[in-house]
Order: C-alpha cells, then structure tokens, then sequence
C-alpha cells in the first residue's frame, strides 16, 4: 500500500514538473514572439536613408543648378563681350548722303553722322555720342533726345549712323550760333574726332529746357 503511495506521488511530482516546464518552454517562446516587432522599426531607419537619399539628392541637385546657372551666366558675359567696344581710333566719320539734312513743317532740319568700323573685328556702340557745335567765339554741348539707346554691333567694315536734330537761325529769331564745326566722341569714349559743320548758323538755346537743337542716339 505504502508503494502504491509512493508511486502514485512521484507520478504527481513528474507531472508538476512536466507542467512546469512545458510552461517555461511557453514563456521563451513568446520571447521569441516579440522578437518580430524589431523589423518594425525597419521601416524608420529605411525612412531616414530615404530622407538622407533625398538630402543628398537635393544637394546634388542644388548643386546641377549653381553649377548650371553660372556657367550660363558665364556664357552669356562671354557671348556678350565677343565683340568688344568701338574705339574712336577704329571709326571713320562722315555725314549721310546729301549732308543727311531734312526739312520739316517745324523748320528743324536733320543732319545723319556716319560711324564706320574700320577694323578688321566687330565692335559694339551703344549710347549717345557726346556732340559739340563749335564757332569762333565758343561751343555749345547739345542735349539728348528722349530716345532710348539700342545696343549696335558693327561688323568689319559696316556702319551706323545718329542724327543731330538743329534748327537754323532766321533773322529775326534770336541769337544767331555761327557754327562752324562739329566735334564728335562715340559712346563710352573720351577721344573726339572734329568735322566741318555742312549747316550754317543755328539758332543758340543752349540754355533751354526743351531746345529745338539736340542729338539722338547712335543707331536711333
């Protein structure tokens, strides 16, 4: 009887320890089952490389479009300056067909003064030539249209012109500027060429707001 006992206790000892382990082996196994929510972060560290991808491509791209942007800058100053400035020393002066004179309803007459590029490489003008009547007794600096200035590239051996805009002196009218020549500095230049004045006096308002006498700009 007591074996029996015996027996019948150590079938219960075995089976508590058998529940017990079966449940140890539970509990590691749903250690193992949390294990899975690791790649759950995956994704924030593939977003990170991602927006790190993206910096990098910004950058890259900020960096197309600087480079981009000043080399087509650069090309454009460089395309700009192929030709370079008409010089006073390359131009040969002249007066239009006919002395390029015009009447109108007004009396005012037109003169067209010639530029011609003598060199052998194109050159750009762009402004108004300075432009001065002169007569025995002192000189008169004219004044500026209202036009504006169009940039004109000369090639070897071409021309352009600008008018000066004068009204000549009737007796009667007011002081009389005996005009005798003309002296002429291209835009941008400091060295003057001088020409005989083809007009005959003109009426001085050298101190008028609007004066009937004036010079446009060159290629105007």
């Amino acid at each position: 009887m007591r074996l029996l006992h015996a027996a019948t206790a150590l079938a219960a000892t075995s089976a508590l320890a058998l529940t017990l382990t079966a449940c140890g082996n539970g509990s590691g196994n749903d250690a193992s089952g949390d294990q899975p929510s690791a790649p759950a972060s995956s994704p924030s560290a593939t977003a990170t490389g991602g927006a790190q991808a993206e910096n990098a491509g910004a950058t890259k791209d900020a960096g197309s479009s600087t480079g981009g942007g000043t080399g087509t800058t650069t090309g454009g100053s460089g395309g700009g300056t192929g030709a370079g400035r008409c010089h006073t020393a390359g131009l040969g002066f002249s007066f239009g067909s006919g002395d390029g004179k015009v009447s109108s309803s007004d009396d005012q007459q037109q003169l067209a003064v010639v530029l011609k590029n003598k060199t052998s490489a194109a050159c750009t003008l762009q402004g108004f030539p300075g432009v001065d009547l002169k007569s025995s007794g002192g000189s008169w600096s004219l004044t500026r249209s209202g036009a504006t200035p169009k940039k004109v590239t000369l090639a070897a051996g071409s021309s352009t012109t600008f008018t000066i805009t004068f009204l000549p002196w009737n007796q009667g009218s007011g002081t009389e500027f005996k005009a005798t020549s003309v002296v002429v500095t291209p835009p941008n230049e400091t060295t003057s060429t001088t020409l005989a004045w083809p007009g005959g006096s003109v009426l001085l308002q050298d101190g008028a707001t609007h004066p009937g006498t004036y010079t446009g700009p060159v290629g105007g």
